[in-house]
């Protein structure tokens, strides 16, 4: 009701990738036996058809790029991620803000277990854990990735924290923990707005400064004002509490996927500023022919350009630019 009107007034149109020519054949072995077939398989199909092995092939991956979302289906969902993690960052914000452990952590150990759970601490602790399970579920309805396996440990590792702290009663540190991730969210689903717009230039300046407060967010503020507080203040103040070990653990698994996100923002930042040009991504969930990537390669002229196909899904849902994919 919201994001459609939206994305139809910015020239958005639903219309998916390039489909398959039909035939029976082929769309028997898709459907029924495999949707990559190896060469041995092409080789009999091509001479059943009396096609080039490279026709099938093509076939093939136009058969299964056209299962995938439209780019204003991608826009919409784009639009309620960023609207979620735009409202809740600001709710955490504006309640943390007159909190005493936002600008002192050890405030989050005083008096520990035996701290009030006031309502605007419920409902933002709900509301998060709520939306994380949605992604956990909605994960494998969604477009598998390469990514789906650190994926599916960051929203385990999400989900284990934000109830484990809240059965204990860690819920200060834990509405740290949950403010400090949302920061970066929203800027990158708005350079994923801006790119299906075809906005390039602001595509480019958002998913800079997502880059740059996603870094020092994930590798600056969290490892040395949240770890050092679960890690050394706590030990500190109450002590090695029995489930120490785990909450720990949980919060040290999120800062390796923090260095792995890292270096991929890194490595994909580099490439398009050394080469002028986004390369392919080899992340995306639509995958071009030779020819097209050809295209591509020589029509793309933005940091975070569109590709010919113009479709793509981190977390993500991305169109083709490698910017916002990794």
């Amino acid at each position: 009701f919201i994001a459609k009107p939206c994305a139809i007034n910015l020239g958005i149109q639903d219309s998916g990738p390039h489909r398959a020519q039909p035939n029976a054949i082929l769309e028997k072995v898709f459907t029924s036996i495999t949707k990559s077939p190896d060469g041995k398989r092409l080789e009999g199909l091509s001479k059943q058809l009396d096609w080039d092995v490279r026709k099938i092939q093509r076939w093939f991956r136009h058969r299964r790029n056209q299962d995938k979302p439209t780019t204003l289906t991608k826009f919409c969902e784009s639009m309620w991620r960023f609207t979620f993690y735009l409202s809740i960052f600001f709710y955490g914000i504006r309640f943390l803000w007159t909190a005493p452990w936002f600008w002192d952590t050890r405030q989050c150990w005083y008096n520990y277990p035996f701290q009030p759970l006031t309502s605007r601490l419920y409902y933002y602790y709900i509301l998060e854990l709520a939306f994380y399970w949605s992604l956990m579920f909605s994960q494998f309805t969604d477009i598998k990735r390469k990514d789906f396996l650190i994926m599916f440990v960051h929203h385990l590792a999400t989900i284990g924290l934000i109830t484990f702290s809240y059965m204990n009663n860690m819920v200060r540190v834990g509405t740290l923990v949950l403010c400090l991730h949302d920061a970066s969210d929203f800027l990158l689903e708005a350079a994923k707005l801006a790119n299906y717009a075809k906005y390039q230039r602001l595509c480019d300046a958002f998913f800079m400064l997502f880059g740059v407060v996603f870094i020092v967010t994930r590798l600056g503020i969290y490892p040395f004002w949240i770890l050092n507080t679960t890690l050394f203040e706590s030990w500190e103040l109450i002590g090695p509490y029995p489930s120490w070990w785990l909450f720990n653990g949980l919060l040290i698994t999120l800062q390796i996927l923090h260095i792995i996100w890292s270096y991929l923002i890194i490595r994909t930042a580099s490439k398009a500023l050394v080469r002028g040009k986004v390369s392919k991504d080899d992340r995306s969930d639509v995958e071009s022919s030779s020819e097209e990537e050809d295209v591509t390669s020589n029509s793309t002229k933005g940091v975070f350009s569109t590709s010919s196909n113009g479709s793509n899904r981190i977390n993500g849902h991305v169109a083709s630019g490698q910017w916002t994919e990794e």
